[in-house]
């Protein structure tokens, strides 16, 4: 459970799964601060989180500006206290084969998505560090470890995420620091991302099934700001995709090859009217959920087991050992068992021999 006193950063906090991690936070009574550029969505989720019993201060900010991360991180500390967990999750991305990728947007989804990133966790660094205290989350993702085809700019981006947040967590390790940082790496999920990522495609996006409803990896968020975590894998796909690519990268090259392209491929004429987020923020409030909560899993057993692993050794740990000691009560009683026989079995074959005897002794008629 998150302290009532924590202090939190969340950046894409408008809508989608940051919008979700904000939620949560804020029915632990934690004060949020919060970071988008959009901000119908940014005050629609400052309404959310007081009314679940948090504190939240709005902060617009275009994370992919250093300048602006900083002064939206003076402006917490300012108002909320310090910082003492700070959230990355923006993100923009485009979908679209390598070769009709424009330099400008890749850079635009680096800017964003990686180096935002590097300039929460600098922002967050600069306040933590001097305390000695304070935890770091970066919002990952499968496509961390492998990437997959129409999404090379953003897992590209998420592969240099998780490159860094290797070396820095060394650089904690050798400094005896008691920041943290940690990864959560996220399945798909049926967020915002689908309905306002710039899409050249010929169809509609959509997540490669299975997708998760976003509260279940806000969970996974919330509970490794309390537990010291390296990482955390959301869902059984997300185990599933880091496990095969160090098995069998090549197979996998092939199998997304022809699978890749029609599992991101929603049914129905590709909407080349609608409005993405890469430049500049969609008007509206878009809430957490993208469309396809008929087709979204909302709990899942695998995300549970995961962040109670510890409870599962012990209490596997606890069947062992039982088993262990009934097996050794049962060859317990088979030893006295085997022990007494060589006991009870002459005794009575003495006493049959003595009777026999006197048997014999008996006058006969």
């Amino acid at each position: 459970m998150a302290n009532t006193q924590d202090v939190v950063v969340i950046t894409g906090a408008s809508a989608g799964h940051g919008r979700a991690v904000a939620r949560g936070f804020a029915r632990q009574g934690a004060k949020i601060g919060l970071l988008a550029r959009g901000r119908e969505g940014l005050e629609a989720s400052k309404r959310e989180v007081e009314s679940l019993g948090g504190q939240a201060l709005v902060v617009p900010t275009d994370v992919s500006d250093a300048d602006q991360v900083e002064a939206a991180a003076q402006a917490v500390e300012a108002e909320l206290g310090p910082i003492t967990v700070w959230v990355n999750n923006a993100m923009v991305s485009v979908f679209s084969p390598v070769k009709t990728l424009r330099p400008e947007e890749i850079a635009r989804v680096t800017e964003v998505t990686y180096l935002g990133y590097v300039y929460g966790t600098m922002a967050a660094l600069r306040r933590m560090l001097p305390r000695d205290r304070g935890v770091i989350i970066q919002v990952g993702s499968a496509l961390a470890y492998r990437g997959i085809p129409l999404q090379a700019a953003y897992c590209g981006a998420k592969h240099a995420i998780e490159g860094f947040t290797e070396s820095l967590r060394t650089e904690l390790l050798h400094d005896k620091s008691r920041v943290r940082v940690t990864m959560v790496q996220m399945p798909a999920m049926n967020t915002t991302q689908f309905s306002w990522s710039k899409n050249k495609m010929d169809h509609n996006p959509q997540p490669v099934p299975p997708i998760y409803e976003p509260e279940v990896a806000a969970h996974a968020v919330i509970w490794a700001a309390r537990h010291d975590r390296r990482e955390i894998d959301v869902g059984g796909s997300t185990v599933a995709a880091i496990l095969a690519n160090k098995i069998a990268p090549g197979l996998l090259d092939h199998y997304l090859a022809r699978n890749g392209y029609r599992s991101q491929e929603a049914p129905g004429p590709v909407d080349r009217t609608r409005p993405d987020n890469l430049w500049r923020p969609v008007p509206g409030d878009h809430g957490v959920h993208g469309p396809f909560s008929d087709r979204s899993i909302r709990r899942s057993p695998e995300v549970w087991t995961t962040l109670h692993r510890g409870t599962i050794a012990v209490l596997a740990g606890l069947g062992l050992a039982l088993a262990g000691l009934s097996a050794g009560r049962r060859r317990s009683r088979r030893n006295t068992s085997q022990t007494n026989r060589p006991v009870i079995a002459p005794a009575i074959r003495s006493a049959s021999d003595e009777h026999s005897a006197r048997l014999r002794e008996l006058p006969t008629a």
